[in-house]
């Protein structure tokens, strides 16, 4: 944690109000994955990080206020991403190795912070601005780069110019996040996560370049 660290009436918070801050939102974060957000209490929170109710209130509104710090801490994260497409060749052998990384950096992404990306998708879905822009947040980080990678292969004649790049690297994007968070459903429909890798990878190396790739 960077930065001065303000307690909910204004004040600069120590490292020892700092570390019982980031002890309420570890604790928090781990009771996401196993309940849903709404059924999780400021009592159950605080007890489980070995504190009291005020304590929490100190550092936050109310559990959705604790629930959007973290949200906002893994869309900083989530910026990360565009790493795994920017300056990347598309080409030949480089490209499906391209496809491979940008899948396997997504979905690692997406299983790390499932929890939390459950509720922001849940708050986006039903209309909630603020989780909404968190959402957009992180598929931007990808799809900025992305659409790029397509209208550079488009200028050097690579695809059809007919092609809109905003139009397929948000449908990939799309792709990406909705099968990134149904990656566990895919074992009830008897795909194996080492199967489903390369079939998605597949299909983003289609997508950008409108060639099988070259393995």
């Amino acid at each position: 944690m960077t930065g001065q660290v303000r307690t909910v009436d204004g004040r600069v918070a120590g490292r020892r109000g700092q570390a019982t801050r980031q002890k309420l939102l570890d604790c928090l974060s781990e009771m996401l994955s196993s309940s849903p957000y709404r059924d999780v209490k400021v009592i159950d929170v605080a007890r489980k990080a070995g504190t009291s109710p005020a304590t929490f209130y100190q550092y936050f509104p109310d559990v959705e206020g604790a629930v959007l710090e973290i949200a906002e801490e893994t869309a900083s994260e989530g910026t990360g991403l565009s790493e795994l497409v920017e300056d990347r060749s598309w080409v030949g052998k480089a490209g499906w190795q391209s496809a491979q990384e940008l899948v396997d950096g997504f979905l690692d992404f997406w299983k790390k912070n499932d929890a939390i990306l459950r509720v922001v998708d849940l708050g986006a879905a039903e209309g909630d601005k603020r989780f909404y822009k968190i959402r957009m947040k992180i598929l931007n980080a990808v799809n900025g780069p992305l659409t790029e990678a397509v209208a550079a292969l488009q200028a050097k004649g690579r695809i059809d110019k007919d092609v809109n790049p905003g139009a397929i690297a948000g449908s990939l994007v799309a792709m990406l996040a909705a099968v990134a968070s149904h990656q566990k459903g895919f074992s009830a429909w008897g795909v194996k996560q080492a199967e489903l890798k390369p079939n998605l990878a597949l299909l983003v190396h289609l997508g950008v370049t409108g060639k099988k790739p070259t393995r």
